[in-house]
């Protein structure tokens, strides 16, 4: 595979009043309107952290900070590319009356319990949407600490363990 197919993207797991927020979006191979959690590229400047709380502010037009991770997905898509996805999760205790998307391409927000995805009309983008949900209900919970910020390899001096 050519590295240029290979993606770290990151993925917000909302959870609030027993409900997941989702989005619906075109996805842009198939054009079929589908349900995926507010997620997307890692863009080179950010940290996983930075850029899973800008992705769900862009796609909700919430701003709220990761409470955890629950691993890491992967998925081939049918395009070939392999997508390295980063499952985040955010348990808010209120959210503001008003909010709504940033990004164009979300076309609606929809808070569903896991039974009520299953059955909903739109599929999910991808296997990677329901398997967080259930790793979320499993109890799945990583620390934030775990993951390190970035290190730049430039250094005035050496550090010695």
């Amino acid at each position: 595979m050519d590295r240029s197919q290979l993606h770290l993207t990151v993925a917000a797991i909302v959870y609030y009043r027993e409900k997941f927020l989702l989005v619906e979006e075109r996805d842009k191979q198939s054009q079929q309107l589908v349900l995926n959690q507010p997620a997307g590229h890692v863009e080179s400047n950010e940290d996983l952290i930075a850029a899973v709380e800008r992705e769900l502010y862009e796609e909700t037009g919430l701003q709220l900070q990761a409470d955890g991770w629950l691993g890491i997905s992967q998925l081939v898509a049918a395009n070939g590319h392999r997508y390295v996805r980063v499952n985040f999760f955010f348990e808010p205790q209120s959210l503001p009356e008003i909010y709504q998307p940033q990004d164009t391409d979300i076309l609606a927000l929809h808070w569903l319990s896991l039974a009520q995805l299953s059955q909903h009309l739109r599929p999910q983008r991808s296997q990677l949407v329901s398997d967080a949900i259930l790793q979320y209900l499993q109890g799945v919970r990583l620390p934030l600490s775990l993951i390190k910020t970035p290190v730049s390899s430039v250094s005035a001096s050496k550090t010695v363990l």
